[in-house]
């Protein structure tokens, strides 16, 4: 065992913790995990636990009936402070690996891990900064949601129209003790529509405060008898859930690789959208209350699939809006760091911006734009078919359709 390790094993015993669960993501980002005993705990760092691959979706192209391994990450600890104080819950994330102690092709997280190393090699840190939004919906007597709003208010509103603020507040101080850092949150357009946004880090950290994240809302929003709901469009005619992401780019010698960056990521746009978009419901979102429905960029506008807004202190950065919160993290920013240095290689041009409210621009301009999937099913014929998607992501990626 490590070091490290040891010092887990130290916090265990000292901080009274009665259970580990070990987490990890399947191909869709949904998240999975298991609950073990600290005395399984050096088992598990040394030997991994057993996992049955055949019965996670998107795993089943590891050898047939063979197991595959988490392994806990130290560096990735967490308390669960929702958990009862009489002894404590701890979760760590895991890399997945073969028996012989290889990793797992199709293991989320490496894919990302694959990314930041290739972004490194180019002398590229690539920054994340996340905007979650979410419902509130009013639950029944067993627990199960209405459909109803908790509340009426919108955009910004405040107290006592505004119902979720303390539910929000809630979800920031649980956010704190686990050492993720929210940066703001107030009430969004929607009715008991919410947005929590998050201070930039590098691309892994920013995918497991997501995946935290998430798992805070949800358990907050049941503790107080409520249920969030992430789903791109939760009820017609209102705004859709987004999850915006916020890029910076920097490179080791000092040049200026935004826009050959962001030009990749328009260039790929349409072939990710199954990944970044990969729900019926996102299609029904995209095109609507301002979400994009082309592949155009500008700055200070947020009816594009990129918004560049004003540099603060000279540090530069853009917004992608397309995005929605059922997008898997890990893919999600794995495709768009292959995406953005795919831009720097070829030095690809970034193209003029648009400059008008494309939510009213009428055909005249709008037909002469590349524009994002209308449905699932033509992203991801897409993607099935795109050589960039399939240099990145295994087999067992690639949708059926």
């Amino acid at each position: 065992m490590t070091a490290t390790q040891h010092e887990i094993m130290d916090y265990v015993e000292q901080e009274d913790v009665r259970f580990i669960r070990l987490v990890f993501c399947d191909i869709h980002g949904k998240q999975k995990n298991i609950a073990i005993m600290p005395d399984e705990l050096p088992r598990a760092f040394d030997e991994g636990m057993a996992i049955d691959a055949s019965a996670i979706e998107g795993f089943d192209d590891a050898e047939e009936g063979k197991d595959l391994f988490l392994f806990p990450i130290p560096s990735t600890l967490s308390v669960l402070p929702w958990r009862s104080i009489n002894g404590k819950v701890i979760r760590m994330f895991c890399n997945i690996k073969h028996s012989d102690g290889t990793p797992f092709e199709s293991d989320p997280r490496l894919i990302l891990k694959k990314a930041v190393e290739r972004a490194e090699k180019k002398g590229l840190t690539v920054l994340f900064g996340t905007k979650f939004e979410f419902y509130l919906f009013k639950t029944d007597e067993m627990g199960e949601p209405t459909g109803v709003p908790f509340d009426g208010a919108g955009y910004m509103d405040v107290a006592p129209e505004d119902k979720g603020e303390n539910l929000r507040r809630e979800i920031c101080m649980t956010l704190t003790e686990m050492g993720i850092r929210p940066e703001s949150s107030h009430h969004e357009e929607g009715p008991s529509q919410n947005e929590i946004d998050f201070k930039y880090s590098e691309a892994m950290t920013a995918a497991e405060n997501a995946l935290n994240f998430i798992t805070v809302v949800k358990a907050v929003a049941s503790r107080n008898g409520l249920y969030a709901d992430f789903s791109p469009k939760p009820i017609p005619g209102e705004s859709g859930n987004g999850l915006h992401i916020n890029i910076s780019v920097k490179s080791k010698d000092g040049s200026d690789c935004m826009d050959a960056f962001m030009a990749g990521i328009m260039a790929h746009a349409v072939e990710m959208t199954a990944f970044l978009n990969p729900v019926e419901g996102s299609y029904a979102r995209l095109g609507e209350k301002r979400a994009p429905k082309y592949v155009t960029w500008a700055p200070e506008n947020r009816s594009q699939f990129i918004r560049v807004p004003a540099p603060k202190n000279g540090n530069k950065r853009f917004e992608m809006r397309s995005p929605d919160p059922m997008m898997s993290p890990y893919i999600g920013l794995a495709l768009l760091i292959h995406a953005g240095i795919d831009g720097v290689e070829k030095n690809m041009t970034l193209c003029e911006p648009v400059r008008v409210n494309l939510t009213t621009a009428g055909a005249e301009l709008t037909d002469k734009l590349v524009r994002l999937p209308e449905s699932l099913e033509e992203a991801q014929k897409i993607a099935k078919e795109s050589d960039f998607i399939k240099s990145i992501l295994p087999a067992s990626y690639m949708p059926e359709r």
